[in-house]
């Protein structure tokens, strides 16, 4: 349990940390674009989102830049141990009604969740919500990325035995490749193209642009999803166009420019 910005109690249900190697992907295609999205500036260490309710039950949001704090919990939450996540409030940044993540508890003994009233946190801002599962668009084409990278080892059975879910002449797909060659010459912004440990060696990779998401392993399979094909996933052919790499260097090349969490 922490003190809100005003003050009063929050009640603290989850946190996620915020920065260029690791930040909810719903919020932007890159690092600088999900900060914007919640009005904090592109700090390089980041931030941490602490996610709880006060005493009326109103959702809250708070932004803090201790990132060590907020790793610890998560850490010590990840491995079954009570953790009390209470910033200090020297670190919060912003507090901002209502949460940009579905969140599936509530805190006991306190009225159900509730957005406040538009203005209560002082923004004047309309508060995050999560996104709609009933259209497609950016964020859903994020999240479905985020999924299949999550449900890699059946993925990766689909293109061992049918040999993916697209043709090489995808023009959408052809353009995703394109741009994601291009991240290989020119930096993209903070968090455009991110790294992570997969085990035995290999890399999970995510990369994101104007209308494209990109996920693979080093070494194996990569999948494009489009704003222009809702809820599709196109795998990557090893071999494309000859103006572009082949698959393997093209990944690898991604992996260089990747940023990683620390």
């Amino acid at each position: 349990m922490s003190d809100d910005e005003d003050g009063g109690s929050l009640y603290v249900l989850t946190a996620v940390l915020m920065t260029p190697a690791q930040f909810p992907s719903i919020l932007g295609d890159d690092f600088p674009e999900a900060c914007s999205l919640l009005g904090v500036a592109p700090a390089r260490d980041g931030y941490g989102l602490v996610l709880g309710q006060d005493e009326e039950g109103a959702r809250w949001t708070v932004v803090v830049d201790d990132v060590t704090l907020v790793a610890a919990a998560i850490a010590s939450w990840d491995c079954g141990m009570e953790y009390d996540l209470s910033p200090d409030e020297r670190t919060i940044v912003v507090s901002l009604a209502g949460w940009p993540l579905e969140l599936s508890v509530a805190a006991s003994g306190i009225p159900a969740p509730h957005d406040p009233e538009q203005g209560a946190d002082g923004t004047g801002r309309v508060p995050p919500a999560p996104p709609s599962a009933e259209t497609w668009g950016p964020v859903q084409r994020r999240m479905g990325a985020d999924q299949v990278a999550r449900e890699w080892p059946d993925w990766q059975e689909r293109v061992a035995t049918d040999g993916g879910v697209a043709a090489a002449e995808h023009p959408g797909l052809a353009r995703a490749l394109e741009e994601a060659a291009g991240y290989t010459r020119t930096p993209p912004p903070p968090g455009r193209v991110r790294s992570s440990f997969a085990g035995e060696g290999a890399r999970t990779l995510r990369a994101d642009g104007a209308g494209w998401s990109l996920v693979a392993r080093t070494g194996g399979a990569a999948f494009v999803l489009l704003d222009e094909e809702p809820g599709e996933v196109l795998a990557v052919p090893r071999q494309g166009r000859p103006d572009l790499p082949e698959l393997p260097e093209l990944l690898a090349a991604l992996d260089r420019v990747a940023v990683r969490p620390a």
